[in-house]
């Protein structure tokens, strides 16, 4: 077997260490995997407008992109920051927990698209942790602001990647199933929603850890 079409995951990390357009170094792998494994590069081309046709759902994000322009022009981020910097008993640390357990939660019941970076972190959830992290440290330098925001799209991420697979019916779950089936472990979906649950529970309590850190930290500062 010829690992040649594996080339592509060699390209993905060295773009990715050279800070290259991601678009361009993630078509380039494409590209590369596909004529290392014997195809043409029109076959190659031919396969990516099969998948984006097949999957057309994954052009949604465009249609919501101008309408979270058009409300952060309005001045979104502006009032979520000025909603958690008149309330005093909201910290960063308990806001980001807040939105952790809220993404845990819907993701486990497959309402994974109703939060995200684009449409939830970007507009509302970093400004808010944000104003909340000011307040505590008036003083807070750019790159804390730039921490706070990090931590804000690290929360999404960890609600979503740890709650989604308690959803029987997401892709992850039906990806363990068919590579456990491939190996000879035959496995109902609904055994392994299950055991995704301590999982989920662990990385509630672990990265909740770090945000109370995080609000004892700007206390102290």
């Amino acid at each position: 077997m010829s690992l040649w079409p594996l080339i592509g995951i060699a390209i993905v990390i060295l773009g990715f260490a050279l800070r290259l357009n991601p678009l361009l170094v993630v078509v380039a792998a494409a590209l590369a995997s596909g004529v290392a494994a014997g195809l043409a590069p029109l076959a190659v081309v031919a396969a990516f407008g099969k998948a984006f046709n097949t999957n057309r759902y994954v052009s949604a994000p465009w249609i919501i992109l101008p309408v979270i322009g058009l409300l952060e022009r309005a001045g979104l981020r502006e009032r979520a920051r000025d909603v958690i910097a008149g309330t005093a008993a909201a910290t960063t640390g308990r806001l980001l927990l807040a939105y952790l357990l809220l993404r845990q939660l819907t993701s486990a019941v497959g309402l994974t698209a109703i939060g995200g970076h684009a449409q939830t972190v970007r507009p509302l959830l970093a400004p808010m942790a944000e104003a909340a992290a000011a307040r505590t440290d008036p003083a807070i330098t750019d790159a804390g602001r730039q921490r706070i925001r990090a931590l804000a799209a690290a929360t999404d991420n960890i609600g979503m990647f740890f709650g989604e697979d308690i959803f029987l019916a997401v892709a992850s779950i039906l990806l363990i199933k068919g590579f456990l089936e491939a190996n000879g472990i035959i496995i109902a979906p609904l055994q392994l929603s299950v055991w995704a649950i301590p999982t989920a529970i662990a990385a509630f309590g672990i990265h909740g850890v770090r945000l109370w850190r995080l609000d004892k930290r700007l206390a102290r500062q």
